[in-house]
């Protein structure tokens, strides 16, 4: 299992965190999601061998929201 975040653009209250939160759930091999807004981040574990950084990409676009990154940054390995 990896911690990762990504940095998004365009929330801008509760209801968009949630917005998130639940497509990054929805990302098969997610185990956990922390969605700050005043950070304008979202912190994750999920397990590598299931999924990318183009699902975690897709999943915060599809929400209506902008990656702000264009990598995700790993925090560390569980």
């Amino acid at each position: 299992m990896i911690t990762s975040k990504v940095f998004i653009k365009g929330m801008s209250d509760q209801k968009d965190v949630e917005k998130v939160s639940q497509a990054l759930l929805k990302v098969w091999g997610v185990r956990q999601v922390e969605v700050n807004l005043d950070q304008e981040e979202a912190i994750f574990v999920y397990d590598e061998s299931a999924a990318s950084l183009a699902d975690f990409q897709q999943a915060i676009v599809d929400s209506g929201f902008t990656v702000m990154t264009s990598e995700i940054n790993n925090l560390d390995r569980k």
